[in-house]
This record gives structure tokens, sequence and C-alpha cells, in this order.
């Protein structure tokens, strides 16, 4: 089975091929948040150099979120016309399972972290247990210090990852905390399509063009200053 995978969710953006057990191809650029403007060259990229068609492509997998408003929309917007254009089924990952799965090797709690703005963080927490990556908790926005008090508090070691630490690495440095490198600190592609393949296996999380839909934990910065906006005009009115 051919697998091409999306990650737009993160400052990171990625697309990743997988054949049966083969990662063939991947290609990703952690700089600006330019994800519309890169994604279709990065597939065409993937495609010529794995020479494959997009008739080749047996299932597509997208990270659905937390993350990026604008970004999760642009994965979502592509990975939609290829299915309705291909009659492709859809398997959605999110984002936090997708970066824990980078340190599924680890015996320790894996504790994945994203930008939810301000002081606070995208989170849950996951575990290998009995071979399989488990979510331990549901997906909540925290509060840094509160976080990090929960982690002092459990006396557990575990590994923190993810665009998070970009805002307060420096706060993460009690004993019991493992930051992971580099290579294991950036949301991935190449996770997303291995997630999915296990997902289509056990039939979980499979969408199709007309039914899947981003991951939003929170409402967006421009829907909170509408409503901002439009309780104040109301407000306006009631005292005239």
């Amino acid at each position: 089975m051919n697998i091409l995978s999306f990650d737009t969710s993160t400052k990171a953006a990625s697309i990743a091929l997988l054949k049966g057990d083969v990662l063939v191809g991947e290609i990703f650029i952690n700089d600006k948040r330019t994800h519309s403007q890169k994604l279709m060259p990065m597939v065409e990229s993937l495609f010529k150099l794995a020479d494959i068609t997009a008739d080749d492509i047996d299932l597509l997998a997208v990270c659905i979120g937390p993350g990026s408003f604008t970004g999760l929309r642009i994965a979502m917007a592509t990975v939609k016309a290829m299915a309705h254009a291909k009659d492709l089924k859809i398997v959605a990952v999110d984002s936090l399972e997708s970066l824990a799965f980078n340190v599924s090797d680890s015996s320790k709690k894996i504790i994945p972290i994203l930008d939810a703005q301000g002081k606070q963080l995208y989170t849950a927490s996951y575990k290998m247990i009995e071979g399989e990556l488990k979510r331990l908790n549901e997906i909540e926005v925290v509060d840094i210090d509160e976080l990090l008090k929960d982690i002092e508090e459990s006396g557990e070691k575990v590994v923190v990852l993810g665009e998070g630490l970009d805002k307060c690495r420096e706060k993460f440095t009690m004993d019991s905390i493992e930051i992971a490198s580099p290579d294991k600190n950036i949301s991935k592609a190449s996770s997303v399509a291995c997630i999915a393949r296990e997902k289509f296996e056990k039939n979980i999380d499979i969408h199709s063009c007309y039914d899947i839909v981003p991951m939003y934990i929170r409402k967006s910065q421009a829907e909170i200053q509408y409503e901002e906006k439009q309780k104040k005009l109301k407000e306006s009115k009631e005292s005239k």
C-alpha cells in the first residue's frame, strides 16, 4: 500500500511517502509559515524523485491538529482535493500522537507540547504499553507553569518534545525531564504515515473527503476578537 501523508500543523511543513514497510521519501521544511506556497511544489518534487504519480497512491493521511489554524486548513484542503479527484480514503492523525510517535522507543512517559498562544500549550501524555503507543489523558490546553507543576508532582521521568519548547525551553530544566533531540523534536509526515497505516489496518479514524475536519481545541484569535467586537457593539446599542 502506498500512503501519502501531510503535516502542516506547525511551523514545519512536511510530506512523506510510505510503501508498505518502507519510507520511500520525505520532504520537510522547518522555516516560515508559508505552507500554501510550498506544499504543492513539495508534492511534485516527491512524486518526481520517487518516480510515481497521484494514480499510484492508495491512501492519504493528514495531521488534523491541534496546531496552526491556517496551517491545518492548507493540508486539509490539499488532501480533500486529492481524495475527491482519485476517490481515496483519508486517515486522520492528531499532531500530538504524531509527535509522541517520534520517541515511541522510549520507556518514559512522553509529553508532546505545541504552542497554544500566550502562556498556554496544547498537550497530552503518552506511553508505550505492551508494544502500543497509548494516550493517557485527553488533549487539553494548559498553562506552562501548570504543566511543570504536574510533572514535578508526578515524580515520573518524562520526555518532552514539540514546537512548544521554542517559547519555554528554559523552564524545562528539572532532572526528571529529558528534551528530545532536534531530529525528533519536529512534526513529521513520516510519523503521520506510520500511524495512519496502523489505524487503517484497525479501521480507525478513516474518513472521506466530505467528512474529515480539523481538530480545533480552542477558538482562533480571529474568532475571539470577532466575538469581543460583537459583544461591545451589542453593549453599546443596549446602553443607548
